[in-house]
């Protein structure tokens, strides 16, 4: 089983602790068992978290153990780090454990070395600090997280969740994230041109919407070459009315929703068949390869080939899937 430890230290950010609890803690694995063993860790003692106190079960000896490492944020990152908290670190870094901050943890992270040379962000409010106190770290405040491979770095709140759905993934595959993000209740759709690997679902209608149906009915056609008419006509309603509907209950428009159904189709080929690029187009909707390559581009942040080659060895793609 996959160990996730999370770092406590003084004056953490309780948000920051729960993200990568309650995300990791979602993770089942396809016969329901759990992907994920969670630790909570810290320096001896009980380290303050505003409004109460951590103590936590396990001490930074926890950290050599784990496979993945999580930095939340806290308070004053600008305090020195606590006694052995950098060198424990270093040292799970140079035995290849993956390390992620959760917003303002990147100054923990930072204070270690590890960042340096790298490309990394954190709350878009800090960012110019953390850019400022450590010049060796090229900081990027418009994305919502950062992965190097072995270190990744989120911005602020929400976006912590993105970062950590988006390590089940390449653990998992999209499946369990999937599963990991409905039950935390948190749409993997996320607004903006990020240049990463951001899992892409479709925004959702609340429960017992009126577009419940509808919606079901696209995501099982979207391969079809459906106008904005016919699904009106199927909804029963004018396209103004779908159109202000969809707006109301999904936050976007029935078009758009329809791309990133056709999307989400793509990326489990793409991870789960051998099938060229030509054919995903076709079946998952597009009118022509190029049209579903700048799609997907525009949506993903990068082309099919190379999407295929980050997550097919992990999803369950056959080996030796040709890039086309």
């Amino acid at each position: 089983m996959h160990t996730v430890a999370v770092l406590a230290l003084d004056q953490v950010i309780p948000f920051d602790i729960a993200v990568p609890v309650d995300t990791f803690g979602w993770a089942r694995l396809p016969d329901g068992r759990e992907a994920y063993r969670i630790r909570v860790c810290s320096p001896p003692g009980e380290m303050s978290a505003g409004a109460f106190s951590v103590r936590a079960p396990y001490g930074l000896e926890a950290l050599a153990d784990a496979d993945t490492i999580i930095l939340p944020g806290v308070a004053d990152p600008t305090v020195p780090l606590q006694p052995g908290v950098a060198e424990a670190l270093r040292a799970a870094a140079a035995n290849g454990t993956r390390i992620a901050s959760i917003c303002v943890g990147a100054f923990v992270f930072a204070a270690t070395g590890l960042l340096d040379g790298l490309r990394a962000t954190t709350h878009w409010a800090a960012a110019r600090h953390l850019a400022a106190r450590h010049p060796k770290i090229t900081v990027d405040p418009n994305v919502l997280y950062v992965d190097n491979g072995q270190f990744l770095t989120s911005a602020g709140a929400a976006a912590g969740m993105d970062m950590c759905l988006h390590m089940i993934r390449k653990d998992y595959g999209s499946a369990v994230a999937a599963h990991a993000a409905r039950m935390c209740v948190m749409p993997l759709e996320r607004e903006g041109g990020q240049a990463q690997f951001i899992v892409h679902e479709l925004p959702p209608a609340p429960a017992g919407a009126t577009l419940e149906p509808l919606l079901d009915w696209l995501e099982d056609h979207c391969d079809q070459d459906l106008t904005l008419e016919e699904v009106a006509a199927k909804a029963g309603m004018s396209t103004r009315t779908l159109n202000r509907r969809f707006r109301e209950q999904t936050g976007t428009t029935p078009l758009q929703w329809l791309h990133r159904a056709r999307v989400r189709r793509a990326q489990h080929l793409l991870e789960t068949t051998a099938h060229p690029v030509e054919r995903i187009a076709h079946q998952a909707g597009f009118g022509s390869p190029t049209a579903f390559r700048e799609r997907f581009r525009r949506v993903v942040g990068t082309s099919p080939q190379a999407y295929r080659r980050a997550f097919r060895s992990r999803s369950g793609a056959p080996a030796g899937v040709g890039a086309n």
